[in-house]
């Protein structure tokens, strides 16, 4: 088997980068710094080098230049995965066999094709059309799974998991899985299998906080089948799911004399740990996305949506130091109307708007053939209201008023961009 060596720091990216290539057939040896790095070339002398830019203890170029001076590793390819670099990084570290450049958070399918087609070993990659999305909003882990079930995207989704609770500090979550819109054919049980013993494995929740979002038949069959899965819930309802997951009767988490949810419904947990989101796991595939990698992550384009000028200037002041666009509307027509308005890489979104809300916008988005994430801005909203945008596919909540660190926070985990 070829030997591929990762010299990264973060604890997360250095476990996935391992399984998922010792999964498609190579060795792995990890490194955890720069000068372990320099070890690891030394003593298990790899056949190809995954390293991050930013390492302490020795730099990257101080790695490659140890590199370059053994002849036993000498012409070895290195991949380098960071932070958008200047032309002059680039160039200077071209002379040390770098072959590829990617930027932070890493497409996995196109870091896996580049390792293959370098180290002359072709790796075949699950191509199942698939979108994966996972949010947390107060101790709630949303996951919504569309078209349908990819191996690679499933492996990537344990990763993220965890991520998202780290990155909230949250103990004890509980799960709404939404399969609603999700094909599955009769022989992907070992697909089912992995995603439901993921999400139970890295959450180590109890089934009775797990409700599953599905008309489909087969999932259910293949729960009633399993006896490990057998207490999970099923469910055609977002009504009934979500008044399952807060263990209460439906309605009953409306405030009582206002019709109004609670905000546990609704409320965005703000990040607890202070970590950095180019470290963060991305689940789009190379192919997808609304923008060219390197332009989204240097200077996002963001909308924001809402007939409050007090809103739309606390997101820009948000935003200013980060090098973003900030584009502004006071209205959904405005913002509809706009033909460039599909380019943004994030919409913050408000529900109540005089001419077209929200709910209009994100009935019109849906019939596009690509559109941006939406992150919902709402003062406590109606239960109806909260529901009716669950079943848009937003999952991504900020209750107003709004703090700009939360802005902040929330664009990140939406765009696994640091900021």
């Amino acid at each position: 088997m070829k030997k591929v060596l990762i010299i990264e720091e973060s604890s997360l990216l250095r476990d996935f980068y391992r399984t998922q290539l010792v999964e498609h057939g190579f060795d792995v040896v990890v490194a955890v710094n720069g000068l372990d790095g320099i070890a690891k070339l030394r003593n298990d002398v790899p056949d190809l080098v995954v390293m991050d830019y930013s390492l302490s203890r020795a730099s990257a170029e101080d790695v490659l230049q140890r590199k370059m001076e053994d002849p036993n590793v000498k012409t070895a390819p290195v991949i380098v995965v960071s932070k958008p670099l200047d032309k002059d990084s680039v160039l200077k570290l071209a002379k040390y066999q770098v072959k590829k450049f990617f930027n932070k958070p890493v497409k996995f399918d196109q870091l896996l094709e580049t390792i293959g087609a370098l180290l002359d070993e072709p790796v075949r990659i699950d191509t199942t059309p698939c979108m994966i999305e996972a949010h947390v909003n107060d101790h709630v882990l949303f996951i919504e799974i569309a078209q349908g079930l990819n191996r690679e995207k499933i492996a990537l989704l344990r990763y993220r998991i965890q991520e998202l609770l780290d990155l909230y500090r949250v103990r004890i979550p509980r799960v709404l899985l939404m399969m609603a819109s999700v094909e599955v054919g009769d022989d992907e049980s070992d697909k089912l299998e992995a995603l439901f013993r993921s999400v139970l494995d890295v959450t180590d929740v109890k089934p009775k906080f797990v409700k599953i979002l599905t008309r489909s038949k087969t999932v259910e069959s293949f729960l009633r089948s399993h006896t490990e899965f057998e207490a999970l819930e099923v469910t055609d309802s977002i009504e009934q799911a979500m008044d399952g997951l807060f263990a209460r009767k439906a309605g009953s988490y409306l405030e009582k004399g206002s019709g109004r949810a609670q905000e546990e419904v609704l409320a965005s947990g703000n990040p607890k740990n202070k970590k950095n989101t180019d470290d963060a796991i991305d689940m789009r595939f190379g192919t997808e996305g609304l923008a060219a990698e390197t332009g989204r992550q240097s200077s996002p384009k963001i909308a924001v949506v809402d007939d409050d000028s007090i809103i739309q200037e606390l997101v820009r002041t948000a935003f200013e130091d980060t090098g973003a666009e900030v584009v502004t509307y006071d209205d959904g027509a405005d913002f509809l109307d706009d033909s460039s308005a599909l380019t943004s890489d994030l919409v913050f979104l408000d529900l109540m708007m005089p001419k077209k809300d929200g709910f209009t916008v994100l009935d019109e988005l849906r019939t596009k053939e690509t559109k941006p994430p939406v992150i919902i801005l709402s003062a406590l909203s109606q239960r109806d209201s909260v529901i009716r945008a669950m079943k848009f596919g937003v999952t991504s909540y900020l209750i107003k008023p709004l703090k700009p660190e939360n802005v902040l926070r929330k664009a990140a985990e939406v765009l696994n961009s640091n900021f």
